[in-house]
């Protein structure tokens, strides 16, 4: 049993079981119910070719919690005690299918910021398969291969600040399960975080598959606004420029894991 952390008529919230710092979101079915009408007046296609209708169905998820969805979104993703939320349908049904899940993806993420542009799929989000065989160019698509941990947006220019990841979809599938580490939680980043040489610029680039022709360079340790450290690291796309940086990219990907 938990106990719910905010009444919201329709959501019901509590924190996650393995971490205080992650919060669980279940929308009831009544929700779903009133999301269809508003959410079926664009084709995922509109939302692609016109920005605003984005905004249009953020405010509809936003009316329909009372107009306190988008404060809670943000006061959980902006205090650094928490900044993760898992939402979903309490109950998968007929009426929650693929681009159901991308609208409603849509309406989470505007009503926290603008997304970016993805260049690999040449929308404000990408969607792909991950299949039994690959023979693509990065880990992203790999079924049998583990991620190690990492952040996003390390080699393109714009600032990725969160990120929102959906299951839309699983057919005989076991595993993947998704792992997070929060910074602070890290027993080694005292000590990786002090070494002068994850300060330096390094260089990031990125496979073919991304898109992106050009290359970014930024350390991997900055602070935030209240000087408390933080990461930029994806162990794929740094491009070590001697030997110390390599070596250090080393013991920063063996603390890690």
């Amino acid at each position: 049993m938990h106990k719910s952390l905010q009444n919201i008529e329709g959501f019901e919230i509590f924190f996650h079981d393995k971490s205080k710092r992650i919060l669980n979101i279940k929308i009831e079915d009544q929700i779903i119910d009133r999301l269809i009408f508003p959410f079926k007046k664009f084709e995922v296609t509109a939302l692609e070719y016109k920005p605003f209708t984005r905004f249009t169905i953020a405010k509809s998820l936003n009316d329909i919690a009372s107009g306190k969805m988008k404060n809670l979104f943000n006061s959980i993703l902006r205090n650094r005690e928490t900044g993760c939320f898992i939402i979903g349908p309490k109950n998968l049904s007929s009426k929650v299918d693929e681009n159901f899940l991308v609208k409603l993806s849509t309406a989470i993420s505007h009503l926290i910021g603008n997304p970016n542009h993805d260049a690999m799929a040449g929308k404000y989000y990408a969607r792909f398969h991950i299949k039994h065989e690959d023979n693509s160019d990065s880990y992203l698509r790999k079924a049998y291969i583990n991620m190690d941990l990492h952040t996003d947006g390390t080699y393109v220019k714009e600032k990725t600040d969160w990120l929102l990841m959906s299951k839309l979809e699983e057919e005989n599938a076991q595993g993947g399960e998704t792992y997070l580490l929060h910074l602070d939680d890290w027993e080694h980043l005292n000590d990786l975080c002090n070494d002068e040489i994850g300060k330096q610029n390094f260089i990031w680039g990125s496979p073919k598959s991304k898109n992106i022709d050009y290359k970014v360079e930024h350390p991997v340790f900055s602070e935030d606004q209240k000087g408390k450290p933080q990461i930029s690291y994806i162990d794929q796309f740094a491009e070590p420029k001697n030997m110390e940086q390599g070596l250090f990219l080393q013991k920063l990907s063996d603390a890690l894991e």
